[in-house]
């Protein structure tokens, strides 16, 4: 398990929605393909949407890029 996968888990398990925010957006810039990245982007966006997070219109554009919203 990487480093960020731990930090994935440990935010689900506090139910820090905002450090999954920052987390999800980390590990689709890591991804290696964008299916991947989108899948990642997609939880961020959806964690952000759920915190009215300042980040949500950087992700949705993200995801508009490659045709996923």
């Amino acid at each position: 398990m990487s480093a960020l996968d731990a930090k994935l888990l440990s935010a689900h398990a506090r139910g820090d929605k905002s450090a999954l925010v920052t987390l999800y957006a980390e590990a689709a810039d890591a991804a290696d393909d964008i299916d991947a990245a989108c899948f990642y982007l997609t939880h961020a966006y959806i964690f952000g949407l759920e915190l009215g997070h300042a980040d949500v219109p950087k992700l949705r554009a993200r995801l508009s890029e490659h045709g996923r919203v």
